[in-house]
C-alpha cells in the first residue's frame, strides 16, 4: 500500500495540469484555479485513504468487538477482562478525560499480558498494532544500558512529546518493566498527570500500558490460597490483589515502579493481575492457536500439549509455569 500512496496523489495533480492546458489561454488562469480546487481534495482524500491518519476513518473505537475478543479469546483471566473492558470503554467514551488512561498489567509470563495489550490496539486503530500511533518498548531493547539512563530519559520524554503531538490518541506500551532501570518511568510522570498541557501539549487522550512480571508471585500466593480454600477461580476479585499488588511492585527494587512517584501520586488507573493459567486454560490455548492456524481442532493434541507443561506447586500441579508461552512451538511439533 505504502508504494502507492505518493503516485496516486501525483497522478491527481498531474491530471488537474492536463486539463488545464486544453483550455483557450485566456481562460487558463480560471480554469486552473477551478479544475485544482476540484481534483486536488479528491486527490488528497485518496491519498488519505491509503495513509494512516490520526482521524476517525483510523481511529474506531469497537467496544463490542474488545468485549468479544476478551471473552473468546484470553482465557482464565476474568478479573483483567472485566477492568479492562470498563477502563478502556469509559476512557475511550469520554469527550474529557481529565488524565490519560494508565493501566498496568502483572502477572507470570505467558498470562496474556502482552495479548492484552493486543486486544486493545486492535478495537482501537484500524492497523492495530502495525499502527503508527502505538509506540511500544521493551526494556532490555531500548533500555539496556544503566549507564545511559539520563539520555535515555531524555529520548523517551521527546519522543512521547512529539507522538503525542502528531496524534493525541496515541498509544504506549512499555514491556518487561521489571527490567526496566528504577526511576526511568519516573521520567515521564508529567506526561501521565492531570495537566491541562505540558508546553502546549494535552496527553489526555493517550493511553501508557505497563507490562511486568513484577508482583508475580503475590499473585500466585492469592490464586493457590483460593485453591486451598477450596473457592472457585472465579470468586478472585480486583480487591482481592490490587492494594497488595500496588504495594509489591512498589516496595520491589526490581519492578521498575520501586519508589516511583507514578504510585504514590495514584497515577496508575488500575493494577491488573493476571492469574496463573490452569491445566484447561492451557488446552484451550492450544485449541485458538490451532484455529489461528486454519487447522482442525483436536482435542487429543490439546490435552497431549497441555499434559507436557510443568506446572506448580510441584506436590499439586496446578499452574501452569509458562502459562501459555511454550504452546506455539509445541503445536508446530505435533503437526
Amino acid at each position: 500500500m505504502r508504494t502507492l500512496r505518493q503516485p496516486l496523489l501525483l497522478f491527481f495533480l498531474l491530471m488537474s495540469q492536463v486539463c488545464i492546458r486544453a483550455f483557450e489561454p485566456v481562460t487558463t488562469t480560471v480554469a486552473g484555479v477551478l479544475l485544482t480546487s476540484a481534483i486536488y481534495p479528491f486527490g488528497y482524500k485518496i491519498y488519505n485513504f491509503f495513509h494512516e491518519n490520526c482521524n476517525d476513518d483510523w481511529l474506531t473505537f469497537n467496544s463490542t468487538g474488545l468485549e468479544a475478543d476478551l471473552e473468546k479469546k484470553l482465557f482464565g483471566q476474568h478479573v483483567a477482562s472485566k477492568v479492562i473492558l470498563k477502563a478502556v470503554t469509559g476512557f475511550m467514551e469520554n469527550k474529557n478525560p481529565k488524565k490519560p488512561l494508565v493501566l498496568s498489567l502483572h502477572g507470570w509470563t505467558g498470562t496474556g499480558k502482552n495479548f492484552i495489550s493486543h486486544l486493545i490496539a486492535k478495537n482501537i486503530y484500524r492497523n492495530g498494532m502495525k499502527s503508527s500511533f502505538v509506540h511500544q518498548f521493551v526494556a532490555t531493547n531500548h533500555f539496556p544500558h544503566p549507564g545511559e539512563v539520563q539520555t535515555y530519559k531524555a529520548q523517551l520524554q521527546q519522543w512521547i512529546r512529539g507522538n503525542v503531538t502528531s496524534c493525541p490518541r496515541s498509544m504506549f506500551i512499555f514491556d518487561e518493566m521489571d527490567k526496566m532501570h528504577p526511576g526511568l518511568i519516573d521520567s515521564i510522570k508529567p506526561f501521565l498527570d492531570y495537566y491541562e498541557h505540558l508546553d502546549g501539549v494535552s496527553y489526555h487522550q493517550a493511553i501508557f500500558i505497563f507490562l511486568s512480571n513484577a508482583g508475580g508471585g503475590k499473585i500466585n500466593e492469592v490464586a493457590l490460597r483460593f485453591w486451598d480454600e477450596g473457592k472457585e477461580r472465579t470468586d478472585i476479585q480486583l480487591k482481592d490483589l490490587e492494594i497488595s499488588l500496588s504495594l509489591d511492585v512498589f516496595n520491589n527494587k526490581n519492578s521498575g515502579f520501586w519508589h516511583t512517584s507514578l504510585i504514590d501520586k495514584n497515577l496508575v488507573d488500575f493494577f491488573i493481575p493476571l492469574l496463573p493459567l490452569e491445566h484447561k486454560h492451557v488446552r484451550m490455548c492450544v485449541l485458538a492457536e490451532m484455529k489461528e492456524r486454519d487447522l482442525k481442532p483436536d482435542e487429543t493434541i490439546a490435552n497431549e500439549i497441555a499434559n507436557e507443561i510443568n506446572y506448580f506447586p510441584k506436590e499439586k500441579e496446578i499452574f501452569s509455569v509458562k502459562g501459555c508461552k511454550t504452546i506455539g512451538g509445541k503445536l508446530s511439533y505435533y503437526t
